[in-house]
């Protein structure tokens, strides 16, 4: 990357029209990332390679041997509790008992107290003490962001959070209902569908549509010292459909998870493109942060409704139920309240949001009156290119295609995104040794590498799982 290359950061804002987040230079990127000193986290994760575990290594992928666990707030609404209890007993049926659990997160506790409290240790898992899978479910002002950040390393971590209730409830039931149903009652296709924007004079749309859709929908040939790759869903039996650049609309959009009458819905739905960012406090924030904005927008022109995909846009007779859907997009997952990526004056964080919150569209998804989807993956705060392309390299999209090729098998969620969880781990110490190097032993680290590891990690840290970590496709049911 070139000194005087600038870094560009997905996702629009609904007022201009223009980049949420202006073009960063390496130089402002270097001065937000030695303002971190706090070394728990890698000196923590450095702890963990080659740490032993407790007892015999069960198969991560079985929720059964690694076992599942809820995880509440101290203070959690008892009728959210009582909302939840189908599917905590629909959990208790599918394997040994004492690996489901239901726990407790107490007020400002960290990943180490927590693991503490329950009898774990740094590097170290027992699912009879804490099970594998960890559904946390409240509000991330309640139970912080950077708590299920720092769990997912070694755990797969899902968040659960609804305004009501009643949603909570409608989540359960759409959960057990779609994993005891007869295969022939299953309520999609064995299709996958993937949709992507690709704006002129973009470069955000561009990468994301040319170097991570078009390689996971038609392969890619070799490029040394990378091999060649078929289209993601060989080896699956998926039927695939794509709707990349002009097609990606918001008709179209619409059309995928509501159906014509006697068409099934496809299982699995990949998005990629900008998401929606809303200043601090607007009132369309918490609506519509993070919606999706379709191909019937351009670029740096005023954005309107007809342009976007957000909750709302939802209609009454989508067919969700069982999907599970991977969002590709900026503030997709949720929004922190804070900025980590830019700074005021005197290195104090802007302030994106009034507080934390996970992002209307993919809760809408979850608790549909139809049913619900599975499980919703995304990004929380900006989704940078760096996780398809980092500047002068050729494009590695192994995670995505990993994690594609392990939900169509039918694994886990939560199991099947290790590879982000991994990628933030090694992120986390290269960026913790590069600021060692430059501050503390006076190393002429050049500026552009700790700017690439320090986006990148960040970048790696912001994909989560919203619901329930064990859910999975029951892709050899499907036809």
């Amino acid at each position: 990357m070139a000194r005087a290359e600038k870094i560009y950061v997905n996702g629009i804002h609904a007022a201009t029209g223009d980049y949420f987040t202006k073009p960063m230079t390496v130089k402002q990127v270097v001065r937000q990332a030695l303002r971190e000193r706090d070394r728990r986290i890698p000196i923590f994760l450095r702890a963990l390679w080659g740490a032993e575990h407790l007892g015999p290594e069960p198969d991560w992928s079985n929720p059964a041997e690694a076992g599942w666990a809820v995880v509440f707030h101290q203070q959690e609404d008892e009728r959210v509790k009582a909302a939840l209890q189908p599917l905590i007993d629909h959990r208790m049926g599918q394997g040994d008992p004492a690996r489901v659990k239901v726990l407790e997160y107490r007020e400002n506790e960290s990943k180490s107290d927590w693991l503490t409290r329950y009898g774990i240790s740094a590097g170290s898992r027992d699912p009879a003490r804490v099970p594998y899978y960890l559904l946390l479910v409240g509000s991330p002002e309640r139970i912080p962001l950077f708590f299920g950040h720092s769990l997912d390393f070694e755990y797969a971590v899902g968040r659960l959070h609804f305004d009501t209730p009643e949603e909570y409830a409608a989540y359960a039931r759409s959960v057990v209902a779609y994993e005891t149903a007869l295969p022939t009652d299953l309520p999609h296709a064995r299709e996958a569908a993937f949709f992507g924007t690709r704006h002129l004079f973009d470069r955000a749309t561009q990468l994301s549509a040319d170097a991570l859709l078009r390689p996971l929908v038609e392969g890619a040939p070799a490029a040394d010292p990378l091999p060649a790759y078929p289209p993601v869903t060989d080896g699956s039996s998926f039927r695939l459909r794509s709707w990349i650049g002009a097609p990606a609309t918001k008709a179209e959009l619409t059309g995928i998870l509501a159906p014509p009458a006697g068409q099934k819905p496809p299982a699995f739905l990949f998005t990629a493109g900008h998401g929606l960012g809303f200043s601090s406090g607007d009132p369309l924030q918490a609506a519509a942060q993070g919606a999706l904005l379709c191909q019937d927008w351009q670029l740096r022109y005023p954005v309107a409704p007809q342009h976007y995909f957000a909750a709302a846009d939802l209609p009454a007779s989508a067919q969700v139920h069982g999907l599970v859907a991977f969002l590709f997009a900026c503030f997709g997952g949720g929004t922190p309240s804070l900025d980590r990526f830019t700074a005021l004056e005197g290195g104090k964080p802007a302030q994106l949001a009034p507080r934390p919150f996970f992002a209307a569209l993919p809760k809408a998804l979850l608790a549909h009156p139809n049913g619900g989807a599975l499980a919703v993956i995304a990004h929380v705060d900006r989704a940078w290119g760096f996780s398809i392309q980092t500047p002068g390299a050729l494009p590695q999209i192994d995670a995505f295609r990993n994690a594609v090729q392990r939900i169509l098998g039918g694994l886990p969620v939560g199991y099947a995104i290790q590879d982000f969880n991994y990628r933030y781990a090694d992120l986390s110490i290269q960026v913790s040794s590069i600021v060692e190097d430059k501050i503390y032993y006076h190393k002429n680290v050049p500026d552009e590498k700790l700017a690439v590891a320090w986006v990148q990690r960040n970048d790696a840290e912001g994909y989560i799982v919203l619901g329930d970590p064990a859910v999975h496709l029951r892709a050899g049911e499907l036809n």
